[in-house]
């Protein structure tokens, strides 16, 4: 009892011990038998027909407690993605439309860095035949362009001990295994979008590179580079060519991809290497 008292899990009380709403939103098996307030911070998943919100296919609460009902709300999003058909030929099984990493690492990330003093908001899963967001109330702390690289968060606590159950890690690997995951499935760069009140990942279903607009390229390449650059390599014109599956052909294109991200300034040339266009290597804006 004394251990429990010291992660704030429980509470001593005139009449006994009383559980603590820390222990509550981790491990209650129904979030809103303990207040109203934490039934409305259960997850809800809702399936849509279409790219679009008008058929539902499906809406779910999830009401267990994140510790314990995390390998289930994660198992049941990704049990109701598409098919990846293009994978699916590639390696001759059945893979879903995104990584099931993906979406372990993205749905920890909403449910830990939430912000909890939001009321009436709640981590929403909203899948449709395109994409999957991933949303969850509050404001992120740091630039959704240094995801890769930053870490802070919001709720100490909750992530701590979420990472001695297993579920997060706690050390800002989570997006790099979102893109990576993402470039091994052949799928374009997520998202990440700040709103009013709301933070989202998107995560997108495969599309061929002469289908991508612009800004999916740009995006897919800064990620690309700053993946690298975390992994101490850098970026060129062979390993972008290489994340978008495109022959050595297409060096012309991809060199156009890499142009266009030096303008937007997300990206420089590494001028401790070959000043060689061809040979030129490159960083994060931020390095």
């Amino acid at each position: 009892m004394e251990r429990l008292e010291s992660q704030d899990l429980i509470k001593p009380t005139n009449r006994g011990w009383s559980i603590t709403n820390l222990a509550a939103i981790l491990l209650a098996k129904k979030l809103d038998s303990f207040s109203s307030a934490l039934g409305r911070k259960a997850p809800r998943i809702v399936i849509y027909e279409r790219i679009n919100k008008l058929q539902t296919r499906d809406d779910q609460i999830k009401n267990r407690g994140y510790a314990v009902g995390f390998e289930e709300l994660v198992n049941f999003v990704h049990s109701a993605a598409p098919q990846n058909r293009f994978i699916e030929e590639v390696v001759r099984e059945e893979v879903k439309m995104f990584p099931k990493q993906a979406l372990r690492e993205l749905i920890a990330n909403a449910l830990v860095h939430q912000d909890f003093l939001a009321t009436g908001a709640s981590v929403m899963i909203e899948m449709y035949s395109d994409r999957v967001e991933i949303s969850n109330p509050g404001i992120p702390p740091i630039k959704v362009e240094r995801f890769i690289d930053e870490y802070r968060s919001r709720n100490e606590q909750l992530a701590d001990i979420m990472r001695r159950f297993g579920i997060c890690e706690e050390k800002g690997s989570g997006v790099d295994k979102v893109v990576d995951a993402a470039e091994v499935y052949q799928l374009p760069a997520p998202d990440f979008r700040v709103g009013e009140t709301r933070t989202t990942a998107v995560l997108f279903a495969h599309q061929n590179f002469d289908d991508m607009s612009k800004s999916d390229r740009i995006r897919a390449c800064y990620q690309h580079c700053c993946l690298l650059y975390v992994s101490n390599k850098r970026m060129s014109n062979q390993t972008l060519r290489e994340r978008f599956r495109l022959n050595p052909s297409k060096n012309v294109v991809v060199s156009q991809v890499i142009g266009a991200t030096k303008e937007e300034g997300w990206i420089k040339t590494d001028d401790s290497e070959s000043t060689s266009t061809r040979y030129a290597r490159y960083l994060p804006f931020w390095a």
